[in-house]
């Protein structure tokens, strides 16, 4: 994997995005926190930077869609580093710092889209599920550096935790440039019409294609539970924390699904085999509720981490296997709008599901609630297990997306000049027609390469 000159730098750029995402939430829920001593004010700019993925997550990513995905990320990296350098100004608005962080995280849905969507084009096979499982796992990490390295930066001056935020996208941008071929985008002229019918496309591909279809349930269904001790810790640390310390009890739950997910993402994805990995799946998918179906005998807060991290691990299993299969089940020019479509939906369902668990908690115990909760998700997950799609329809919608739209032939390349060597695989270029014919070389070689059945399906 690493071997990849192109992942290093897509990896390593993303993790400084990353880390400046939650950098920022940090710098600026205590910077308006200071300045207005408001708690709901605070809590809103920490909610805010998902309202994106809600008003316009779908239509941003079909934007990425129409760019070619090296341009996307360096641009909205740039955007996000001069917005947060505006909101580091001393003395800034209130109303003004939440509009302008707003409006930085507008650049979310394209960067993560067009980072998705180039994924594809530089990984194939297997390395691709386990580039995924690669990158959720360091994802989780890079949550939590974010947030300690925030909150402790920012406690001694937030202004500063501001400028460091964007000094990460500064060199995120940098390194996209430098390190990533320029390729043209996927979708097509004939593909391009109005904005929105493009985006209807998106709904319609993820919806519309029972292999699709099916994965994006699975998905969208494990994201239900899993997020429910993280979302309820605050409240079940102070209603059963017993003798332990609340702030200890909220952290320890908090933390166990992102250590779990991490540890689930890197034993699966690197010492399973990708065949047992997909026979997996469905095994994980009823197990990572099941395991928090004991909360119903209100366990000590040490035993609910535990549980939490069970469930992580098990999502973790069973979700970049499932992101691999989707990608690879997506035809050319659609990758980003499906994938924009697949984030709101988690974001929608994953804050609908704190926000009705949370309701329910107000009336009943937080046990009986997350017990229930979660007894009706092994049901939920048992019915997708199920009705899974057979193997051999699996195999068909890989195949069929490899065929769909694949882009005209290039020219042929000029013959080597005498006693020049070949370009290594690995060495960027700025030409589009070379990164044209990069980009057909690995179509063809995901199509054709031996370990397909295995590796792809």
């Amino acid at each position: 994997m690493f071997a990849q000159r192109e992942y290093r730098f897509v990896l390593t750029a993303g993790v400084l995005s990353w880390v400046g995402d939650y950098l920022a939430k940090a710098a600026v829920t205590l910077l308006v926190y200071r300045e207005t001593e408001s708690v709901a004010l605070s809590a809103a700019a920490f909610a805010i930077s998902y309202l994106p993925w809600l008003v316009g997550g779908p239509l941003l990513a079909t934007i990425a869609e129409r760019h070619p995905h090296r341009a996307v990320m360096v641009t909205c990296d740039l955007i996000r580093m001069v917005l947060l350098l505006v909101i580091a100004v001393p003395g800034m608005p209130t109303p003004l710092v939440l509009v302008l962080l707003f409006t930085a995280t507008l650049a979310n849905p394209p960067s993560q889209a067009a980072r998705s969507a180039l994924l594809p084009r530089i990984l194939t096979g297997d390395r691709l599920v386990v580039g995924i499982s690669i990158n959720a796992s360091v994802g989780q990490a890079a949550q939590v550096v974010g947030y300690l390295a925030g909150a402790a930066i920012a406690a001694a001056s937030p202004v500063i935790a501001l400028l460091v935020t964007s000094a990460t996208y500064a060199v995120s941008a940098t390194l996209i440039r430098l390190g990533v071929v320029a390729r043209p985008t996927e979708m097509q002229a004939v593909h391009r019409s109005h904005l929105l019918r493009e985006t209807g496309e998106g709904f319609r591909i993820v919806f519309g294609q029972p292999v699709l279809r099916a994965i994006a349930i699975l998905v969208f269904s494990a994201m239900l539970f899993s997020i429910i001790p993280e979302g309820l810790a605050a409240a079940w640390a102070g209603q059963h924390a017993d003798d332990m310390d609340k702030g200890l009890a909220q952290a320890i739950i908090m933390a166990a699904g992102p250590v779990g997910y991490i540890l689930g993402g890197l034993i699966v994805g690197r010492l399973v085999a990708p065949a047992r990995r997909i026979a997996l799946m469905r095994p994980l998918a009823v197990l990572a509720p099941l395991l928090l179906v004991p909360t119903l005998l209100d366990p000590s807060p040490l035993v609910v981490a535990l549980l939490a991290a069970g469930c992580g691990f098990a999502v973790a299993g069973l979700l970049p296997t499932a992101n691999g299969l989707f990608v690879q089940a997506l035809p050319d020019g659609y990758r980003a709008r499906a994938f924009g479509v697949m984030a709101s939906g988690m974001q929608v369902i994953q804050g609908l599901a704190v926000l009705v668990t949370g309701l329910l908690a107000q009336r009943f115990s937080i046990p009986l609630v997350v017990g229930l909760w979660s007894s009706a998700g092994v049901l939920l997950m048992t019915i997708a297990a199920l009705s899974w799609p057979s193997q051999a329809r699996v195999d068909a919608a890989i195949e069929a997306a490899s065929g769909a739209d694949a882009p005209d032939p290039a020219p042929a390349p000029p013959a080597p000049r005498p006693g020049s060597s070949d370009r290594p695989a690995d060495q960027p270029v700025d030409s589009p027609g070379e990164g044209q014919q990069d980009a057909q070389e690995r179509h063809r070689n995901t199509v054709s390469a031996p370990d397909r059945s295995q590796a792809g399906t």
